[in-house]
């Protein structure tokens, strides 16, 4: 089981959508709004490596109104 907490910038005013659509995504267990450097923190769990980096790439940079990812794996 691969894990990871993705650290998400967005444009000002978008936090609360793209938190909404991140939690009914597949493989996110949870997207919650922060303050700081960054807007949005996910919690993202996948069976494999490539399951996590499809999340990653593929549905979430890819978002509207999504600038900036960072992505922190969790060792097992």
């Amino acid at each position: 089981m691969e894990k990871a907490y993705i650290l998400i910038g967005c444009e000002l005013g978008a936090e609360s959508e793209i938190a909404e659509k991140l939690r009914r995504m597949d493989r996110v267990k949870d997207a919650r709004v922060v303050y700081g450097d960054y807007d949005i923190v996910v919690e993202a769990e996948a069976g494999t490596d490539k399951q996590l980096d499809n999340l990653i790439t593929n549905k979430i940079r890819k978002m509207e109104k999504v600038r900036s990812t960072m992505t922190l794996g969790i060792v097992s």
